[in-house]
């Protein structure tokens, strides 16, 4: 192994080669990192904006890629981390650490394969719209466009990534050029093997030292059991409040009768028509079945289910027993054969999986410890009404805990990662054992048993603090005069609250509401009485909403869910960020309220567990849109009094960062004047 600087060395080095200056917390992670790579422990650290936690893992990560000859992983949730560490932050850093590396580090992004171009079904004819959507005139000539394009782009783009394409086309267009992994039909079979653009990036990745992906792919490659992530020995996660979110919608499945008749679809020509007959009728008795079925969690199965689950199983099984994949032989010369082949049996593997998940979930009689979670959801998909049978895993904990912190070692970092004061909440939710053990609403999380004592794994958690004084820049407002937020939307004083805040603040105010219903009916009525501009989400992109809101310092932006972690607006454009309610989770959320019943069948507290953390994460990432540099002030307003007045209103408070608080609103009016004043 080369003789390198220390970790430390090097950050002082880069951060002058960046024109940066040093941070304590950044200089104080950076060397905890270091220490859990070299003794394998793992690492939770969390970091305030401002902090520079990228460059505080990055720099120890390619120390230890080029003194070992081993790659890094850096997961993250967010192509716009993804983007920031590929285009802006290892490059740099790449080039600023060359000579005390002794070499240039190198990087790469790899994605899931459904995320590039396949050159053999763009030169291919295999439809994958249902039949139905040729009778939507409008929506052909859209999609025709926009394949068309991609064709043309495919012969100009060098990575053939969709994120580089731009403007981007809809997914519909994208799934007529692309393959899942499933699909693929692998290098060598492939006539565009040597070509293929999935392929070039992971031949790349595997060349690098630090490889970025995202926690979708992560999963993937710890689920599958194949490996989709060149070899690696350390694990950065960031943004790791969201990765049992994004592991578990990776590890959930659905089973529709769309579905089930598009796999039937695509075997009409490569199997026995009575086959085919068989799925088609499967697929009409499911559809049948639960057209008459309430959308509700299934605790056990209801009456008449399991035949026609059987059904679907069997009928999928003939139909992939009749596509075994043919002698290598039959398949030369024909790769758009071999291609519609793979695809179908894909698509029938699907089926048949999901059919039997289903069956066998309910061979656990206690709903409180079987594996999944199974519920009927009702959707409008496009104007059509459909109901969809989901599969979830009750926990993740126990498959984070072999299949990643059992084979690597890993650092997880993200600006909120203490909820009510302690990892643990958290911790334990990825499958690590609690740090304080006392606390019996830790004991277990999201319905996951604790590690048994032979299991347990080795675990440090680090708080760095934040460049920003919280209590001189921030003003944290409850509205304890308000009434409790009812079920019935937004009431008047609610409204009359927001417009006076928004009046003092100049505009400058991103709304963040609880529903798509509550942000348009604010909107509505607020854009009739203010004299400052309100935009509203779905208005237009929310990348270019957010770009206008950040332009213009007297225009307001309000919205839903994903505009509580994804808006990054420094300096005077947002001075005041209002919450409408404490974002608890919804109390018919099936996957939710299973694993809450799980913590409570395990004398565990499923309320604070379960939906105050939930709550308590998003209240920690929605005010944290307030403070993104170490200039800005302003005012943190949320309007639901229980914040206050409730008894876990503590609780959720000690997740937030330290703004001085205060009840009222006369207060608040005259600072929020001051600051606009100034």
């Amino acid at each position: 192994m080369p003789e390198l600087p220390s970790a430390l060395e090097l950050l002082s080095t880069a951060v002058q080669a960046l024109g940066g200056k040093e941070r304590s917390g950044q200089v104080t992670m950076a060397a905890a990192v270091d220490h859990a790579i070299d003794t394998k422990e793992h690492l939770a650290v969390q970091a305030g904006t401002g902090t520079g936690k990228s460059l505080a893992y990055l720099v120890p990560s390619l120390r230890h890629a080029v003194r070992t000859g081993r790659t890094v992983v850096v997961s993250t949730a967010t192509i716009a981390l993804q983007r920031q560490l590929v285009d802006r932050d290892l490059p740099r850093l790449a080039e600023a650490l060359k000579g005390p590396l002794k070499r240039e580090a190198q990087f790469a992004i790899l994605k899931g394969r459904n995320n590039y171009l396949c050159l053999n079904k763009i030169n291919s004819v295999i439809p994958d719209e249902p039949e139905q959507e040729l009778f939507d005139a409008f929506a052909i000539s859209r999609l025709g466009r926009e394949v068309q394009r991609l064709n043309e782009w495919a012969s100009d783009t060098e990575t053939g990534d969709r994120d580089e394409l731009a403007p981007g086309v809809t997914d519909r267009a994208w799934r007529q050029v692309s393959v899942s992994s499933r699909e693929c039909l692998g290098k060598s079979r492939c006539a565009f093997g040597q070509d293929c653009f999935a392929e070039k990036a992971r031949a790349e990745s595997g060349q690098a030292d630090v490889v970025v992906t995202n926690h979708a792919l992560l999963a993937i490659d710890a689920i599958s059991g194949i490996q989709v992530l060149p070899e690696h020995d350390v694990v950065i996660i960031d943004e790791a409040h969201e990765l049992v979110d994004r592991v578990t919608g990776v590890a959930t499945a659905e089973l529709t009768s769309t579905g089930i008749s598009a796999a039937a679809r695509r075997c009409a020509k490569l199997i026995d028509e009575r086959e085919v007959d068989r799925l088609e009728g499967a697929a009409e008795a499911w559809h049948e079945l639960l057209e008459d079925l309430p959308a509700a969690r299934w605790d056990v199965l209801p009456d008449g289910v399991a035949p026609v689950l059987a059904l679907v199983r069997d009928a999928a099984w003939n139909a992939r027993t009749e596509l075994a994949p043919p002698g290598a032989s039959k398949e030369q010369g024909d790769p758009e054969g071999a291609a519609a082949r793979t695809q179908a049996l894909a698509a029938i593997d699907e089926v048949h999986d999901s059919a039997v998940r289903a069956l066998t979930a309910f061979e656990e009689p206690d709903p409180a410890v079987r594996r999944d979670v199974i519920w009927l959801a009702a959707e409008d998909i496009r104007g059509v009404p459909r109901k969809t049978l989901r599969m979830a895993p009750l926990s993740v904990g126990g498959l984070l805990r072999t299949r990643l912190f059992g084979t690597s070692t890993v650092v997880l970092t993200s600006a909120t990662l203490q909820i009510g004061g302690s990892f643990d909440s958290l911790a334990v939710t990825w499958g690590l054992p609690a740090q304080n053990s006392n606390r019996p609403d830790t004991a277990t999380a999201n319905g996951a048993q604790a590690p048994a004592d032979g299991e347990t794994v080795r675990w440090s958690s680090l708080d760095v603090g934040s460049p920003f004084d919280h209590a001189k820049s921030g003003i944290l407002y409850v509205a304890k005069h308000l009434p409790p937020p009812g079920r019935d939307g937004l009431a008047p004083a609610y409204l009359d609250e927001i417009e006076r805040l928004i009046s003092a603040a100049g505009g400058r105010t991103l709304g963040l509401f609880s529903s798509m219903r509550a942000a348009k009916a604010a909107t509505e009525a607020l854009r009739s009485r203010l004299n400052t501009p309100v935009l509203c989400q779905g208005d237009d992109a929310t990348g270019a909403l957010v770009r206008k809101f950040a332009d213009d310092p007297e225009t307001s932006l309000f919205g839903t869910l994903s505009l509580w972690q994804g808006v990054d607006v420094p300096g005077p454009s947002l001075s005041l960020v209002i919450l409408d309610r404490i974002p608890f989770p919804r109390p018919d959320d099936p996957l939710l309220t299973a694993r809450q019943r799980a913590v409570e069948s395990r004398g565990g507290n499923g309320f604070m567990t379960v939906a105050a953390n939930h709550a308590a994460l998003l209240l920690a990432q929605g005010t944290g849109r307030l403070l993104r540099s170490v200039d800005d002030k302003g005012v943190v307003a949320i309007l639901d009094s229980r914040l206050v007045t409730a008894r876990y209103g503590g609780y959720l408070r000690a997740t937030l960062p330290p703004y001085w608080e205060t009840a009222d609103p006369e207060i608040v009016v005259k600072a929020l004047k001051r600051l606009t004043a100034t």
